[in-house]
């Protein structure tokens, strides 16, 4: 994107309209609608200008990890003031541009897994799966090192199979029912 030193109008908007799209994207995945969406990009937008000298030339992990900044600030605000509404969940896991008759058992049961998860295992899964950023970019934005981001997807890919292979109401699961006595 050119030197440090230039980070003009022209480097803003050649990062803006290259990367705009995807910060949207991802913040599609983690709110309930598209305005919302729109916003939070447009937030992480002004914060690239107001920091461009910080901006690596390969900005897209860094434009995410606002993102993700922000979306923590905006979540640890709701939850500490009362009278405001909780933000709903339904679109966290929804890929954009899914709709009913995407929603298969196979999804479902992905959602419900996913859902058990602590945040930062679920973060660092949408990073490298939806995001599709490598494991270094996914460490630029989680904030740590590439080998403590390589160690907690390996973890969160383990406790997502295991939460796969964990489904109530599967035959594996299922208490064994002593058989009924005959009286005599």
């Amino acid at each position: 994107m050119g030197p440090p030193g230039k980070r003009d109008e022209d480097w803003f908007t050649r990062v803006y309209a290259a990367d705009y799209g995807q910060v949207v994207k991802y913040g599609q995945r983690r709110l309930a609608d598209m305005e919302a969406a729109a916003e939070l990009a447009q937030e992480v937008f002004v914060i690239a200008w107001r920091r461009r000298r910080e901006v690596p030339d390969r900005s897209l992990p860094w434009l995410y990890g606002v993102a993700r900044r922000l979306l923590a600030n905006e979540w640890r605000a709701r939850r500490a003031a009362p009278n405001v509404l909780p933000i709903t969940d339904a679109g966290l896991l929804q890929k954009p541009g899914s709709s009913g008759a995407d929603a298969t058992v196979g999804v479902a049961d992905l959602q419900a897994a996913l859902a058990t998860l602590t945040d930062l295992d679920q973060e660092i899964l949408r990073l490298v799966g939806w995001e599709e950023l490598t494991v270094a970019e996914a460490a630029q934005v989680l904030g740590c090192t590439r080998t403590t981001a390589a160690v907690r997807l390996h973890r969160a890919r383990r406790r997502l199979n295991d939460a796969m292979s964990y489904r109530p109401g599967s035959p594996a699961q299922q208490p064994v029912l002593a058989s009924p006595r005959k009286v005599m």
